[in-house]
């Protein structure tokens, strides 16, 4: 099988689960974003949302991906930066755990933490403060780190740092790595449209978008936007939600639906959508065979609140895998 390096902002979820949409409309923090929040604000929504019993976990889009694949049985590692506080050591220890190689810096400020904002309608909002996690520099990439790896992927939200993240494409490339990218979110795209746009053209062999970010991307519906994407790179695939994905390679389309799932939370959906699809690539399975190990994935993930999948979960997968 072949190894997957993730990078991304080493992040550690409060997952909170809200009686309605006063706390966003409090911080003015438009339903199913991320934005960037500094320290004060965010010491100001934990105070706010204290009384709902958030729930701490590892977190980061690129680490659910990676924690998703080591556990899959993929050979996995994983570039951050934390500082060693409490939440860093918290980050670190899970990589350790799930068998994911770390390869994380450190830093003197805080570890970056994201406030993840769950509504009755399951949709999650993220007012999230970088900290450490932002600090990880271009200089401080190590191409022997890369030169160990089959795949590289990467978050949309390290988009902040233009210059981190084409650097790490290029060393990719350089390794002869394969490339992919998830988008994000919506207004991650938007504000680096032309970068995005221009890193895609050139570097990147596999993207990942839902509706919401390939529209942003390419200013059409799901469909034209799968096209567009495309024409960019090797494999597009847009997630559309309950009526599952479109992946397009060339000229070939292949749709995957959804499993039935009892949503409660659908923070990590993309996430783990992109780890079981990313399993199926670094095992050699057809696209559409890919696919499905991402709806399966991304339907257990929602079932409990946070990107993390309970064992009954896990078990179910490890089963079901067998059937696809």
């Amino acid at each position: 099988m072949k190894k997957i390096l993730g990078m991304g902002n080493a992040l550690v979820d409060i997952m909170t689960t809200l009686p309605d949409d006063g706390v966003l409309a409090e911080f003015n923090l438009p339903k199913g974003s991320m934005q960037l929040v500094d320290s004060e604000l965010c010491d100001r929504i934990y105070k706010r949302i204290e009384q709902y019993n958030p729930k701490i976990s590892a977190g980061g889009s690129a680490a659910n991906t990676i924690h998703g694949l080591a556990r899959l049985g993929a050979k996995c590692g994983f570039i951050g930066k934390t500082s060693r506080d409490k939440l860093g050591t918290l980050f670190r220890q899970d990589l350790a755990d799930s068998g994911v190689e770390p390869h994380i810096l450190d830093s003197q400020s805080a570890t970056g933490h994201a406030i993840a904002l769950v509504t009755p309608d399951s949709e999650r909002t993220f007012a999230t403060h970088l900290g450490a996690a932002v600090e990880l520099t271009a200089a401080e990439l190590d191409a022997k780190v890369f030169a160990q790896y089959d795949f590289f992927y990467i978050e949309g939200y390290l988009v902040q740092n233009h210059d981190l993240i084409e650097t790490a494409i290029k060393i990719a490339r350089s390794q002869n790595m394969k490339v992919a990218i998830d988008l994000a979110s919506y207004n991650v795209v938007a504000e680096n449209l032309d970068f995005l746009r221009r890193i895609s053209k050139e570097y990147v062999d596999i993207i990942f978008a839902n509706e919401e970010e390939a529209k942003a991307f390419t200013g059409k519906e799901a469909e034209a936007a799968a096209d567009e994407l495309a024409a960019m790179c090797d494999i597009a695939v847009v997630k559309v939600g309950k009526r599952g994905s479109i992946i397009r390679q060339g000229d070939k389309e292949y749709r995957t639906g959804i499993i039935e799932a009892n949503c409660i939370d659908t923070t990590g959906a993309g996430d783990y959508y992109a780890a079981g699809f990313m399993f199926g690539l670094a095992s050699d399975y057809s696209l559409d065979r890919c696919g499905r190990l991402g709806a399966l994935l991304s339907g257990k993930v929602i079932e409990s609140l946070g990107a993390q999948i309970s064992p009954e979960n896990w078990a179910f997968i490890d089963n079901e895998i067998k059937k696809i």
